[in-house]
C-alpha cells in the first residue's frame, strides 16, 4: 500500500475517528483504525463494536492495499507533520513508513484481516432526517442519561416515535429530560435505547459540516450517514423505565423566573454547597424565594430572589448541578419550576407556551 495525501484532509478524518477508538484496549486491533487504499480513494474505519464509524477522502494512491494503525498515534504523528504533503506506505510485514518534508516515522501495524468487519446495513432504507431538530433533541437530553454502568439500560437516549411525533428521553434516577417534536422519521416500530457514547458521536457527525443527515434502523443498531461518513452505533438491549410514572402531576405550586438570573444565583450559591450531592435549598414564602447552602468546612450562602409566589410557604432540596443543567439548554428567557411539597419531585420548563414539548424533572434531596 502507498498513498500520498494532504494534511489538512487526513487531520479532518482522524479527529472524527478519535472518539470512536476503543481506550480501554480490551482487544488491541480496535486501538487500531482500518485504511484502505483505493484507486484515488481512502477509505477509514474504526470501532469499539458498539459504535462502528467508515470514512473517505481523496488521495493520490499508488498501490492499493490496506492495514491498521494505531489511531491515537497515527493522529499525533499527522498533527505534528511539518509539511502538508504526507507519504504513507506499508509493507507485508506490517511495518508502515510515514514521511512528511524531512521527519520519516516507522511503526507497526496489524493485519487488516484482523479487523472486525463493518456492520451490513441498506442504503435503500436510510431516511433523510432534519439535523438541527436532532442536535436540539440530543442536546436538551443526553445530559441526562447515567453514567452508571452497572444501570445499563439507562445509559443512554431512549427514542420512540408516537405519529408524527419523535420523543427523546434520558434519566439517570434523579432526574428526567423528556422532548418530543414533529419531524419526519425512518420506520420505528417501537422505542430504542442509544447509549450515551453513539449519542455523542452523533451529535458531533451534526456539528461537523453542513449537509444532509440520513437515518435508518436494523434489527439491532441505527445507522447514520452525512456525506462519505457512516456511523452505525448498536442499540441497547434492554428495557426502559416507564418515564411517564416519574413526571408528576398535581404540582400546583408555580413560579415564574428569569432563566439567566436565576441560573447566575444558583451559581452563586451553589459554590459553598457540599461537593457530594451540590445541595441547595430552596426557601418559599410570599414574594420571594431565597435560595441557600452551607458547608461545615467552609461557610454558608445565601441569596433572595423576588417572586411572584402567593402560596403556602415551602422548603426543598435539590442538587444545584442538576437545575443548572438544564437551565443550560433552556432556550427561554422565563423558565417556570412547578412545585408540590417537600418530598415530590419538581418540574423545569419553559415559561413560554409556544417553546413546549420538553420539560425536566428533578428529584428532591434532604439537606
Amino acid at each position: 500500500m502507498k498513498f500520498e495525501i494532504k494534511k489538512d484532509v487526513f487531520l479532518k478524518v482522524l479527529q472524527r475517528v478519535q472518539g470512536v477508538v476503543e481506550k480501554r484496549n480490551t482487544m488491541p486491533i480496535l486501538a487500531n483504525m482500518l485504511i484502505k487504499a483505493l484507486h484515488g480513494k481512502i477509505d477509514f474505519m474504526a470501532t469499539d463494536l458498539e459504535v462502528s464509524i467508515k470514512d473517505q477522502c481523496d488521495a493520490v494512491v499508488t498501490k492499493e492495499g490496506s492495514i491498521t494503525i494505531n489511531a491515537r498515534k497515527l493522529f499525533e504523528i499527522i498533527k505534528e507533520a511539518p509539511e502538508d504533503k504526507i507519504d504513507i506506505a506499508a509493507e507485508g510485514s506490517g511495518k508502515i513508513v510515514i514521511k512528511s518534508g524531512k521527519a520519516k516515522f516507522n511503526i507497526v501495524g496489524l493485519p487488516a484481516e484482523e479487523f472486525p468487519s463493518f456492520p451490513a446495513y441498506e442504503e435503500g432504507q436510510l431516511f433523510r432526517v432534519a439535523p438541527e431538530v436532532l442536535k436540539e433533541m440530543i442536546e436538551k437530553t443526553a445530559f441526562a442519561a447515567s453514567t452508571d454502568e452497572t444501570r445499563y439500560n439507562i445509559n443512554g437516549v431512549f427514542v420512540e416515535k408516537e405519529g408524527s411525533y419523535i420523543r427523546m428521553v434520558a434519566t439517570d434516577g434523579h432526574r428526567l429530560a423528556v422532548i418530543e417534536r414533529s419531524s419526519e422519521w425512518p420506520k420505528l416500530d417501537k422505542g430504542v435505547i442509544l447509549p450515551r457514547k453513539g449519542i455523542f458521536e452523533l451529535k458531533k457527525i451534526i456539528n461537523d459540516a453542513e449537509g444532509s443527515l440520513s437515518l435508518a434502523f436494523t434489527a439491532n443498531s441505527m445507522v447514520i450517514k452525512k456525506d462519505g461518513t457512516v456511523v452505525v452505533i448498536r442499540l441497547i438491549d434492554g428495557e426502559f423505565p416507564d418515564y411517564k410514572q416519574v413526571i408528576p402531576k398535581g404540582n400546583e405550586k408555580k413560579i415564574e423566573l428569569e432563566r439567566e438570573g436565576f441560573l447566575s444565583s444558583l451559581k452563586r450559591v451553589s459554590l459553598l454547597s457540599m461537593e457530594k450531592g451540590r445541595g441547595v435549598k430552596f426557601c418559599l414564602s410570599k414574594g420571594k424565594m431565597e435560595l441557600s447552602s452551607s458547608n461545615p468546612d467552609v461557610g454558608e450562602a445565601r441569596e433572595e430572589i423576588n417572586v411572584d409566589y402567593k402560596n403556602d410557604g415551602l422548603e426543598v432540596g435539590f442538587n444545584a448541578t442538576y437545575i443548572m443543567d438544564a437551565l443550560g439548554v433552556l432556550d427561554d428567557d422565563k423558565v417556570v419550576l412547578e412545585l408540590k411539597d417537600r418530598e415530590s419531585p419538581a418540574i423545569l420548563k419553559a415559561a413560554n407556551k409556544n417553546e413546549g414539548g420538553y420539560l425536566y424533572v428533578i428529584m428532591p434531596m434532604r439537606i
